[in-house]
């Protein structure tokens, strides 16, 4: 899997979005939006943008013990409601929090021109305290794969690939954004082929 390096020349799928074709075989994945954050020779890594996730942000912070149940109740109502996702199938365990470039800290890695990427436990802390991001959603887990895996599925008709739109980012309907990202691109899901075409 690709790793992040603060001052990393970016790759050529950085920023994109990988919508599956309807061939896609891999539960996981089938309908997903993908936003890649990390993409090279070793590998790549993105988050899956349209899989709920049962855990809200308070049990989060429970869990983590940065508020206790009291504090927890008592959390504004943009703070309790703060969206946690299905990033993907990799380390299902671990948080990533996406967000606007509003909020950085030492440990926050630029992913495109306007969105950062941030692991740690100071931004959960400055989002309960209503002082993270203006944009930002919880990931757990991630999508990943290894050195040139994700160019043959791309290849092998797995994957449509387009320039990521901020605003479907962070879209808090997830319901319809697998149809919504093919409308703004201009297709529809019955114009997607199941196989692959071959000249």
């Amino acid at each position: 899997m690709a790793t992040f390096q603060k001052n990393r020349e970016r790759g050529m799928l950085d920023g994109q979005f990988l919508i599956a074709m309807p061939g896609m075989v891999d539960s996981n994945f089938a309908r997903t939006v993908i936003f890649v954050c990390a993409h090279s020779d070793d590998g790549a890594m993105g988050f899956i943008l349209n899989r709920p996730q049962q855990l809200t942000f308070p049990d989060v912070l429970l869990h983590l013990e940065i508020v206790d149940r009291l504090q927890a109740i008592r959390l504004p109502e943009r703070t309790r409601e703060f969206q946690i996702q299905t990033g993907g199938p990799v380390e299902t365990g671990r948080g990533f929090v996406l967000h606007s470039d509003d909020y950085l800290s030492e440990s926050s890695i630029p992913v495109s021109d306007d969105i950062c990427l941030t692991a740690t436990l100071d931004i959960v802390r400055a989002i309960s305290r209503g002082a993270g991001p203006s944009r930002a959603m919880m990931m757990l887990g991630y999508a990943g794969w290894g050195a040139g895996q994700l160019e043959a599925e791309i290849a092998n008709n797995g994957w449509l690939t387009c320039a990521a739109n901020e605003d479907l980012i962070f879209d808090r309907d997830l319901g319809d954004k697998y149809d919504r990202t093919l409308a703004a691109m201009g297709v529809a899901p019955a114009m997607l082929s199941m196989t692959a075409g071959h000249a």
